[in-house]
């Protein structure tokens, strides 16, 4: 957590509204908080299982999104603003287009990103998938997913149609396919097990 966080945010967390603006100008890259309702709301750290997800699906989405030249990866800590009402939220990876580079700025993501994965943690399930789940609904987030490594192994995953989310699943080999990555495809099993990463690039043809 960030000095400035401990010593003014915690007053403003509990009593005071602040601004976005503040919000962001108060936090730094070890931050760990969200902007919700003019308040400062932090979670804990991160579970080494969380971590090891996140980390492995960073890689893979960054290379394989940079070698077909698609958009940005961008993984937490950083702050993305899906309308001007709704929170300031950090979610664990998010997927950005080529044609929607606009939205980014110098500290946070100014308007809903494309595609959004959210890690489960003990502490972020009623977050996740009830809070959020709304706001990038609301805000337009096109593709919603959200993994559980670490009680149920479940993954779900959420397409955007006429301002709802409708659940897509894997295939019948366990392969699910995304609609907003051109032609990006997972095996399910891969997010509980990570094979090398190398592996699993050859497998989707980057390498």
């Amino acid at each position: 957590m960030g000095k400035e966080i401990e010593r003014t945010g915690a007053k403003r967390e509990d009593k005071e509204y602040i601004s976005y603006e503040d919000f962001l100008a108060l936090c730094d890259e070890d931050t760990l908080a969200e902007w919700v309702n003019g308040k400062i709301e932090r979670y804990s750290p991160a579970s080494d299982v969380h971590q090891d997800l996140a980390g492995w699906l960073t890689s893979v989405l960054r290379i394989y999104v940079e070698a077909n030249k698609l958009g940005i990866i961008r993984s937490a800590p950083f702050q993305m603003k899906t309308g001007p009402d709704l929170p300031g939220r950090e979610p664990d990876i998010i997927f950005l287009s080529d044609e929607n580079r606009n939205k980014l700025k110098k500290t946070y993501l100014d308007g809903p990103a494309d595609l959004v994965i959210e890690i489960i943690s003990e502490e972020s399930l009623l977050r996740d998938r009830g809070e959020k789940f709304a706001e990038y609904e609301i805000g337009g987030v096109k593709e919603y997913w959200i993994l559980d490594p670490e009680t149920t192994k479940r993954a779900d995953f959420f397409i955007l149609k006429e301002g709802r989310y409708e659940r897509r699943v894997e295939d019948a080999h366990g392969i699910y396919h995304s609609e907003i990555i051109e032609g990006l495809w997972l095996k399910v099993a891969w997010l509980w097990n990570l094979p090398p990463v190398l592996d699993v690039l050859r497998e989707l043809g980057v390498i």
